[in-house]
């Protein structure tokens, strides 16, 4: 089996002639000024590591310098110099004459700093060109996988790229400027939210929206609703408030997800928007209600086995061109790493986690991850999720800002009562099992399983309490002797045609038992 290729040692002049980038005397000044200065090896300990040198023995007498300052022991010639005679490459460096010599060429540690992050972008150029020059070989060798091959390129330009997001330390003035005017845009707003709205009421009073640079995990078993769920909201958002939204769906096909947006959109059963066997009367009203979806800000990719990488060049291309404030992931175990060296699935599904969390920093937007979780809930009692119930890696519950479950108890207890006799048809809870910066608990949604619809729980009741009081009102205006004689061939228990329940409301809620989603 082939060795990989190790992006981190110095590499010998390409074949072109030219040598890589490199500065000796500035890395020698810099080792100088290390020995020198107390303060200076913290000054650039954030910027290099003993790879960035591009002689090797300036590589090891800076290890030993980093070996030193981790264990908080002085940093000078001497101790230097005993440090290399431990490690037992002193005579390997030159010996104590020349860590002598390196401390003699330094008049000054002033600019320190500055030259170590001349040493840090030449070390970061030849990680480039070396890594290039690998797959400029595989390339012209044709037995190499070509997608395999743009997957280990994503992953080293994504890890090179990743030692360049650090930022500086910021005073706290300017923050709290920032703060203020957020509070300020906020008091301004008609809504009283300083983030994204939902359309869910409940759910924007407690998050106060969603957030810029959170994570949100949304997580729950098959069959409650996730994807139903985020394009719900994705409708709202990109429809209803004109909020520009992508959706990255791993699982399904963009024209499969658009039929379920039309059927959420016009309210037609799943079935028929499949079959096409639609009436006139249902045919005008899916013309009429698309009239709003055309030029929605609402953007889909269908990507299989989305990379972090992809991921990455796409939304930033997306935020830049589009104007896209939040990211919709369906769903986060679908996607992988490929291309980064990692042990284990686990070790995949957190790096993904991770970088998740970092680009909703970098882009400054909201990113919602749907996610699986294991089987254990089939097995207890009690059937609501906890977060230990995350698939595959407890990294998503620490890298998320905010953790919410889906969980529809009419599809486990199979009947329309739960054990308090609260009716449950339809009742579908979005637990906020996390929040970092907010209160936790239940948030109540109806979800409208022939139409795979969430809406407000009291978006639905009133509808059809709107419906009885018109009902009613057409009824006393009709209640004369013409009406009367006109009703007598009826029947005049149920003279509009509703299906009612025991209850006397108009059949519209999903019935005992009914769950899932209907395509």
């Amino acid at each position: 089996m082939p060795q990989k290729p190790d992006y981190n040692r110095p590499p010998v002049p390409t074949p072109t002639g030219k040598l890589p980038p490199s500065d000796t005397e500035l890395e020698e000044v810099v080792l100088g000024a290390c020995m020198l200065e107390k303060d200076a090896y913290m000054n650039v300990c954030d910027i290099l590591v003993p790879e960035s040198f591009y002689e090797p023995r300036n590589q090891k007498i800076y290890q030993a310098i980093s070996t030193l300052g981790f264990n908080q022991r002085p940093i000078d010639m001497l101790t230097v110099t005993e440090q290399l005679r431990q490690d037992g490459v002193l005579e390997e460096v030159g010996g104590a004459v020349r860590v002598t010599e390196l401390t003699s060429r330094v008049y000054s540690a002033a600019n320190v700093e500055y030259h170590a992050r001349i040493i840090a972008q030449k070390y970061l150029a030849r990680r480039l060109i070396s890594y290039a020059a690998t797959i400029e070989t595989k390339a012209f060798d044709e037995s190499n996988d070509v997608a395999d091959l743009l997957q280990e390129a994503e992953g080293q330009l994504f890890d090179i790229s990743q030692t360049q997001l650090k930022r500086e330390v910021t005073q706290i003035d300017p923050v709290i400027n920032l703060a203020l005017e957020q509070i300020q845009t906020a008091a301004n707003n008609e809504t009283g939210l300083s983030g994204l709205q939902t359309g869910y009421t409940d759910l924007d009073r407690m998050t106060s929206g969603w957030q810029n640079s959170d994570l949100i995990i949304i997580a729950a078993r098959p069959a409650m609703g996730k994807t139903a769920f985020v394009l719900s909201m994705a409708k709202n958002m990109a429809v209803d408030f004109s909020i520009p939204i992508a959706i990255f769906t791993l699982e399904m096909a963009n024209v499969q997800l658009v039929k379920r947006l039309l059927s959420n959109v016009a309210e037609l059963e799943g079935e028929k928007i499949k079959s096409g066997q639609l009436s006139p009367d249902e045919w005008d009203r899916l013309n009429e209600r698309l009239r709003n979806v055309y030029s929605a800000p609402l953007y889909l990719d269908e990507t299989p086995g989305l990379s972090i990488t992809e991921l990455r060049t796409k939304a930033r291309r997306l935020v830049r061109e589009k104007g896209v404030q939040m990211i919709m992931i369906d769903y986060l175990q679908l996607m992988n790493a490929t291309g980064l060296k990692l042990g284990s699935r686990e070790q995949e599904v957190s790096t993904i986690s991770r970088s998740l969390k970092a680009l909703a920093k970098e882009l400054n937007i909201p990113i919602i991850a749907l996610s699986q979780l294991n089987r254990s809930t089939e097995t207890r009692e009690d059937k609501r999720p906890v977060l230990s119930d995350l698939r595959e890696s407890g990294a998503i519950e620490q890298d998320a800002d905010i953790v919410c479950f889906i969980h529809r108890p009419e599809y486990y207890t199979k009947s329309s009562e739960d054990a308090e006799g609260n009716d449950i048809r339809g009742l579908a809870q979005l637990i906020v099992a996390k929040h970092r910066s907010g209160a936790v608990g239940d948030v109540k949604l109806r979800f409208v399983n022939k139409y795979a619809k969430f809406e407000n729980w009291n978006e639905g009741y009133d509808a059809v309490q709107e419906s009885l009081a018109q009902t009613s009102m057409k009824l006393g205006s009709k209640m004369n002797s013409e009406y009367s004689g006109a009703m007598s061939g009826e029947d005049s228990s149920n003279p509009f045609g509703f299906g009612v329940s025991g209850g006397g409301m108009p059949d519209i809620m999903p019935g005992p038992g009914d769950s899932g989603v209907p395509f």
